[in-house]
């Protein structure tokens, strides 16, 4: 089965009838590829990926927002490590979003974000974002308190309307050129368990481990009913959820990179056209001859005068 035809399994499209279940974690479609197999696609999904974000870049026109998330050990960092890794790094952006500063809580939920929009020609990513907002809040209320809300705006209403100022936001996004895509990294609580074993056996990833990844991990149930209300609250044709099996990570990189290239490809990129003008043909003459030997050169400019 093609690529294109996969990712259309895993965009959520009918979000009234979504259900984060329907989604095996471990589903790789049949392309069971080894680890080289896998390692040879992805190489050349970011070369053609490289190839279209130069043209995103000369064009200026469209910016890109890449959000991914997912619980703990999904897989995130590896996704922007091995998807972006031959894309030329003036082009893209990547910012993580951890608790938010205090300057931060002075404002709105969407204002941090705001702040780190990629521009025209980029390609920006959050690894997690404004939706930890409805997810990390939600499943801990004690943090909606330091958000200094006004008495009667943090009611139970209060998720319903972050929905609402996130599908405004992501609208406005969209009606002013940001092709806005978002990932969820669908793991298993099993392969959670696995990976984080996994960094505690081996001393290289020891640091990435964090004892309030295991408190997280005992609310598993919670989080997923608050992702699987969040994904359906917010899928909408101008920023599409992609929930992709993230049990496999070569996998989930290979369809991560190729959602990104028909994304690329559906706003029809090309890189502006810069007529052959007078001025440019005198640049390209004085080059020209820079490279002449110096004898020729000089011969050249010598004007001789008509004979009397």
């Amino acid at each position: 089965m093609h690529l294109s035809k996969i990712i259309k399994r895993f965009r959520v499209d009918k979000p009234g009838k979504f259900r984060l279940s329907s989604i095996d974690p471990g589903d790789t479609c049949g392309l069971d590829l080894d680890k080289d197999e896998l390692r040879e696609r992805i190489a050349k999904d970011v070369k053609r990926l490289s190839e279209r974000q130069e043209v995103l870049y000369a064009q200026d026109r469209w910016a890109v927002l890449m959000i991914i998330q997912a619980m703990d050990a999904a897989g995130k960092d590896g996704i922007v490590q091995h998807v972006m890794s031959g894309v030329n790094p003036q082009g893209v952006e990547v910012h993580s979003f951890k608790a938010p500063s205090p300057q931060e809580l002075e404002h709105d939920f969407l204002w941090r974000p705001a702040q780190r929009l990629p521009e025209r020609g980029r390609i920006g990513i959050f690894n997690r974002s404004y939706y930890e907002e409805t997810l990390v809040v939600r499943v801990h209320p004690e943090f909606l308190d330091k958000q200094k809300l006004p008495a009667g705006l943090a009611g139970k209403d209060i998720w319903n309307e972050r929905f609402k100022s996130i599908r405004a936001f992501e609208r406005h996004l969209a009606r002013n050129g940001t092709k806005v895509l978002k990932f969820h990294l669908r793991m298993s609580k099993e392969e959670q368990r696995q990976r984080f074993l996994d960094r505690l056996d081996q001393p290289a990833k020891r640091w990435k481990f964090n004892m309030a990844d295991v408190a997280e991990r005992a609310r598993w149930d919670e989080y997923m009913e608050v992702y699987e209300e969040m994904i359906r609250e917010t899928a909408t044709e101008e920023a599409p959820w992609y929930v992709i099996p993230a049990d496999n990570k070569g996998f989930a990189r290979l369809l991560v990179a190729a959602v990104l290239d028909d994304a690329l490809d559906d706003l029809d990129l090309q890189f502006p056209k810069v007529a052959n003008s007078p001025e440019l043909q005198k640049v390209r003459q004085a080059l020209l001859d820079e490279g002449m030997p110096k004898k020729v050169a000089k011969k050249k400019l010598v004007v001789k005068k008509p004979a009397e």
